[in-house]
């Protein structure tokens, strides 16, 4: 079931944040440089990962860390985005419709695999992306709307106010 709320991302008791970046992102804006700030961790690993492996568009990369009362937190990146050159100061290019598919069918397989039991997500691939919501919210309704637990979508970002969410404790 998708629902859409208004609030801070980073304040959600969903089980896993999913979120848009690029190949190679620098992690400098929007819930990117949120995410980096919060869990400077998963930006290491991040870079350590795509030197080793190389992903591509349209995979996603998960990470789990710990959150500052000490649960547990799941991230999963979506590699919605290119870059527009491998040199080291290439900028992301706008999101592709078909990667953010990929990778919103890889994020499906993810979570039925590991029941994950609430998911969270921006308005994908809708600010630095550059996508319009129009054609991504069909996409996001597509892969997720049948999963059979809560998807949470925060269409408002409003910092440091948690979301109605209606998660059961």
């Amino acid at each position: 079931m998708i629902r859409e709320v208004e609030g801070d991302i980073l304040l959600s008791q969903a089980q896993l944040i999913a979120h848009g970046i690029a190949t190679q992102d620098p992690f400098d804006s929007g819930l990117a440089l949120a995410l980096r700030e919060r869990f400077p961790s998963m930006v290491r690993d991040y870079r350590h990962a795509m030197h080793s492996n190389h992903p591509r568009t349209g995979e996603i990369w998960a990470w789990h860390g710990v959150n500052e009362d000490g649960s547990t937190r799941g991230i999963v990146n979506l590699l919605t985005q290119g870059m527009q050159s491998q040199a080291k100061s290439a900028r992301p290019v706008k999101a592709s419709l078909e990667d953010v598919n990929q990778a919103l069918r890889a994020l499906a397989k993810l979570v039925r695999d590991e029941g994950v039991r609430s998911l969270a997500l921006p308005r994908l691939a809708t600010g630095v992306g550059g996508l319009d919501w129009a054609d991504v919210r069909p996409l996001i309704q597509q892969h997720l709307g049948e999963l059979g637990i809560p998807v949470l979508v925060y269409e408002v970002f409003r910092k440091d106010q948690k979301a109605d969410e209606k998660l059961a404790a």
